[in-house]
């Protein structure tokens, strides 16, 4: 008995490579979900710690008299462009750079750079 030979047409073999990418993309899409998944996972324990995250702007030539002159109302000056980033820390350790930006009546700092 002669096996049956099986052809495919050039539009059924299309398909069959369309489905194929198609499985791997979702595959792969799937693979990135579990990763980002165990990284907030592993993430979970610290997510609630307090930290201090300090916005420092330089005032060279700052002096303890300035210091002590400072009253409510008191303006500081400073050499600091408002074209220059400024750091933002928490804990001390350099983590990224932000600007100044009004919100309202309040002061704000946008995020522009991670370190």
């Amino acid at each position: 008995m002669a096996a049956a030979a099986q052809t495919t047409s050039p539009a059924d073999a299309q398909k069959s490579r369309e489905t194929a990418a198609r499985e791997k993309e979702k595959e792969k899409a799937n693979a990135i979900q579990i990763g980002q998944q165990q990284e907030e996972a592993r993430w979970q324990p610290v997510l609630g710690l307090p930290c201090d995250l300090t916005v420092e702007l330089p005032l060279p030539n700052f002096t303890v008299a300035d210091f002590l002159g400072m009253r409510p109302g008191s303006v500081l000056s400073t050499n600091w462009r408002l074209a220059h980033d400024i750091p933002l820390r928490i804990n001390g350790t350099l983590i990224a750079w932000a600007e100044f930006e009004g919100a309202g009546r309040r002061m704000a700092v946008r995020l522009t750079d991670l370190a």
